[in-house]
């Protein structure tokens, strides 16, 4: 399997770095910063649910390998802390890996180890064409 570009597109823009991208972990962190919040001064949602998906994605795609493609399609994330500023972490795990469908969670945490984000993601596994 080809591994997708990690540093360009949608993860530029958003300032992602992977930290590690393995079949069964995927760490994500990046820089809150104001091209980022919402019209109230926060992290936008929209972000955590980008990062969830994100790492979702990447770690359900190394794990299904050559066998085929993966695409979301489902992606729960609930906000439960206010961010203004500093630095997050996303680590995702597999809950599910089965023949047709996986199930990622992603917990997102600051600088100072308190969670404010998680989200789950389930993904639909393509067979090559």
């Amino acid at each position: 399997m080809e591994i997708p570009d990690l540093t360009g597109g949608f993860v530029a823009l958003l300032g992602l770095k992977f930290e590690e991208a393995s079949a069964d972990r995927v760490v994500i962190s990046w820089q809150v910063r104001p091209e980022l919040h919402q019209p109230f001064g926060i992290q936008h949602g929209g972000v955590y649910c980008s990062v969830v998906e994100s790492a979702a994605s990447v770690g359900g795609a190394l794990w299904l390998a050559d066998r085929g493609t993966v695409v979301g399609v489902s992606n729960q994330t609930d906000f439960l802390r206010a961010v203004r500023d500093g630095e997050l972490r996303a680590v995702g795990t597999p809950v599910h890996r089965g023949r047709s469908q996986q199930l990622w969670q992603v917990e997102i945490t600051d600088a100072d180890e308190r969670l404010v984000a998680r989200g789950q993601v389930r993904l639909q596994n393509l067979s090559p064409a």
